[in-house]
């Protein structure tokens, strides 16, 4: 078997297999999601679009900076500005930027490095919306580590992602092929999170008033967790 950062980093040691992770983001990285962006149809809305943008414009200000990471091909990022933020989209995909700029040419869109700092300087922002970006991160402590430094301390975090609970997981367990479909290995979600799992990595990081809450679906089957955090002053 052709040697692969897949297959080797279970028999080296840690250090050296953060490298080889690494590695293997840097040569996937924007090339990775570059091919994904390239199978969605041009003119394609983000999936509960209104609903997740009413979430976001609510806790966002006229005047404050806000960067929406992993801003796909600008909706989000427009709507801020429509509200009167002052937006700042950030991608690693060159093709979701290509369509965002085509889209909202008055947009301040920048290109991110797959691994790396943010093009962006310590403290520049006063929030921060990740939507329904958090599952597809190789290196959640690198991220978040960065989503920190970009924060002016007492500054919002404010993320969706997939909503994973124990009747939903039950029920997929008990539906032919749903547990497979869902946690599909050539799925571009990364990782998976319940409310409890969100809260203690985000505390972990010493974001602080943590609130998290399911929405969309039914009780117990909801589709989505939303989550905002303040970043703490230290």
């Amino acid at each position: 078997m052709e040697p692969t950062p897949g297959n080797i980093v279970g028999i080296v040691p840690l250090g050296i297999r953060r490298v080889r992770l690494r590695f293997a983001a840097v040569m996937a990285g924007g090339r990775y999601f570059d091919a994904i962006w390239s199978a969605v149809p041009e003119g394609a809305q983000p999936e509960d679009f209104a609903a997740r943008r009413g979430f976001l414009l609510r806790h966002v200000a006229a005047g404050e900076r806000v960067l929406d990471l992993g801003c796909g091909t600008g909706e989000f990022t427009a709507a801020q500005a429509q509200a009167g933020a002052q937006p700042v989209g950030v991608d690693i995909s060159q093709e979701a930027l290509r369509r965002a700029r085509e889209r909202h040419p008055d947009l301040d869109l920048r290109l991110a490095p797959a691994t790396g700092p943010l093009p962006l300087d310590d403290a520049e922002m006063d929030a921060v919306w990740a939507g329904d970006v958090i599952e597809h991160v190789l290196d959640t402590g690198v991220w978040l580590s960065e989503v920190r430094r970009v924060l002016r301390p007492g500054g919002r975090l404010l993320l969706t992602t997939p909503y994973h609970g124990r009747l939903a997981t039950i029920l997929m367990g008990v539906r032919p092929g749903a547990f497979e479909a869902h946690f599909d290995p050539r799925s571009d979600h990364l990782r998976f999170y319940t409310a409890a799992s969100l809260r203690e990595l985000l505390l972990d990081f010493h974001f602080e008033d943590v609130t998290i809450r399911p929405a969309g679906g039914w009780p117990g089957l909801r589709r989505s967790l939303r989550a905002v955090a303040r970043r703490g002053r230290w």
